[in-house]
């Protein structure tokens, strides 16, 4: 309650001090790759859910399923080895000196985490939107000659997100721990990369504030969910 975390042992600085200094940019980069993943699963998941049976959709499946059975160290180690060591178009690691730079720098591992986070979320709203686009209250939305981009934004989007935000949520965790090992790759000073840093040297303070910080911030995504929920769906807060 008094944030006295202790010392670290192998450092000699307190704990929140240590934490406080490498926190923001693991919150960075588990926000870029929520947001990539999001970009890369939302047309996606439109474009197989209205191409459903077609070339496209298995095109898309195909993709997921990839990206899912590949782990997060392997990809991100083809993505530097090919966009940072070979074509040189992001720098190999570290971290930026500004919010800006922090971006480019960022970019890499956040997509290393976005692509396999992003191949769950597409799988779950091409789901919702299949069964969605057959629901009763769509056809006569249509019927009323209702634009088809309001069909699609208004009334299908929002009813089939809902099981894709509490996903979202749920896989909160998955993020952060996704992150330890990307940041381990791409050299990132970040909790992630301090949490295994500690655990080798037996850092036992550093290990125990790292656990109880990532516990309240999975907590409190999981209550911002709920919040967002119940803005989708008014019927989850009655």
């Amino acid at each position: 309650m008094t944030l006295n975390l202790g010392e670290s042992v192998a450092m000699r600085i307190p704990v929140t001090l240590l934490i406080a200094d490498r926190l923001p940019n693991t919150l960075l980069l588990t926000a870029m790759a929520g947001v990539l993943a999001l970009l890369i699963a939302l047309p996606l998941a439109f474009l197989a859910a209205l191409r459903q049976g077609r070339w496209a959709d298995a095109i898309i499946l195909g993709f997921s399923q990839l990206s899912l059975s590949m782990p997060v160290f392997y990809v991100g180690l083809i993505l530097l080895i090919t966009l940072a060591a070979g074509l040189r178009w992001f720098p190999v690691g570290g971290i930026g000196s500004g919010f800006v730079e922090n971006l480019y720098y960022l970019f890499l591992p956040s997509l290393t985490l976005a692509l396999s986070f992003s191949a769950i979320l597409l799988r779950n709203l091409r789901s919702s939107l299949i069964e969605v686009l057959h629901a009763e209250f769509v056809s006569f939305a249509t019927a009323k000659g209702l634009p088809r981009r309001v069909v699609l934004g208004r009334h299908v989007l929002r009813n089939a997100s809902i099981s894709t935000v509490t996903l979202l949520g749920l896989h909160t965790s998955s993020l952060v721990g996704g992150a330890v090992i990307t940041e381990t790759v791409f050299g990132i000073p970040g909790v992630g990369r301090l949490m295994v840093d500690s655990i080798f040297s037996r850092d036992y303070a550093v290990v125990q504030g790292l656990t109880m910080v990532l516990c309240v911030l999975v907590s409190v995504v999981l209550l911002a969910v709920d919040a967002l929920q119940a803005l989708l769906d008014p019927r989850i807060s009655t």
